[in-house]
C-alpha cells in the first residue's frame, strides 16, 4: 500500500521534484568533473609509461583480450541494466528499480572477479605493482577504476536496503538516480581503459 500511495503522489523526474534534489544532481555533476580530471591524469600518466616494462612482460605479451572483452561485455550489459532502472524510476516503479538495479550487481561483481581474475594471472606472469613504471601505470589506473566499481556496488546494494524501508518518495528518488549516473560514469570511463590501455597496447606492440 505504501508504494501505490508513494506512486500516487509523486511527481515526473521525482528525482528533480525539489529544490534538494536539483542540488544534489547538479553538485554530483561537478564531482564527476573532478573525477573526469582525476582520471584524465592517471590516463596521461600511463600513456607517458605504458613502454617503461624495464625487461618484464609488455602490454602485448600480457593482455588475454577475449578475458578482456567479456569484462567489457558485462560492464556494458549492466550500463543498460541502470537505464532500465532509471527508465523505472520515472514510472514510480520500486519492484522494477529494485531487479534492474540488482542485475547491475551481479554484473558488477562479474566484472570484478574477472578483473582479479586478470591481475592475478598477471602476477603470475611477472607483471606486478612494483616491477616496472608500467606495472606501476597499469596497476594505479585499472586498479582505481575497479575500486570505483566496487564502490558501486555497495553504494547500490545499501540504496537497496534502505529503500525496503523508506520505499520510493522524493528523498530516495534522487539518491537512486544518482547511483545510476556513478554506474555510467564508471562504464564511459573503462571504454576509454579499454581503448587506451588494451587495444592501443596490442596495436603499439604489433606497430613496434
Amino acid at each position: 500500500m505504501a508504494t501505490h500511495h508513494a506512486n500516487a503522489v509523486l511527481p515526473d523526474e521525482p528525482e528533480k521534484a525539489t529544490l534538494e534534489g536539483k542540488n544534489k544532481v547538479l553538485g554530483f555533476w561537478l564531482f564527476l568533473g573532478g573525477e573526469t580530471v582525476l582520471f584524465g591524469s592517471l590516463f596521461a600518466t600511463f600513456i607517458a609509461l605504458r613502454d617503461q616494462a624495464n625487461g618484464g612482460p609488455t602490454s602485448q605479451q600480457l593482455f588475454d583480450m577475449p578475458l578482456v572483452a567479456a569484462a567489457t561485455l558485462i560492464l556494458l550489459t549492466s550500463s543498460m541494466t541502470s537505464v532500465m532502472a532509471t527508465l523505472a524510476l520515472h514510472k514510480k516503479d520500486l519492484k522494477k528499480i529494485q531487479l534492474w538495479l540488482t542485475i547491475t550487481v551481479l554484473l558488477g561483481l562479474g566484472f570484478l572477479a574477472l578483473e582479479i581474475y586478470e591481475f592475478v594471472h598477471y602476477v603470475h606472469e611477472g607483471h606486478k605493482i612494483s616491477s616496472s613504471a608500467f606495472g606501476s601505470a597499469f596497476y594505479t589506473l585499472v586498479g582505481f577504476h575497479g575500486g570505483h566499481v566496487a564502490f558501486g556496488i555497495i553504494w547500490i546494494i545499501l540504496l537497496q536496503v534502505s529503500a525496503v524501508k523508506k520505499g520510493l518518495t522524493v528523498v530516495t528518488a534522487p539518491k537512486f538516480y544518482l547511483a545510476s549516473l556513478y554506474w555510467h560514469f564508471i562504464d564511459v570511463v573503462w571504454v576509454f581503459i579499454f581503448t587506451v590501455v588494451y587495444l592501443m597496447g596490442m596495436i603499439g606492440g604489433k606497430v613496434g
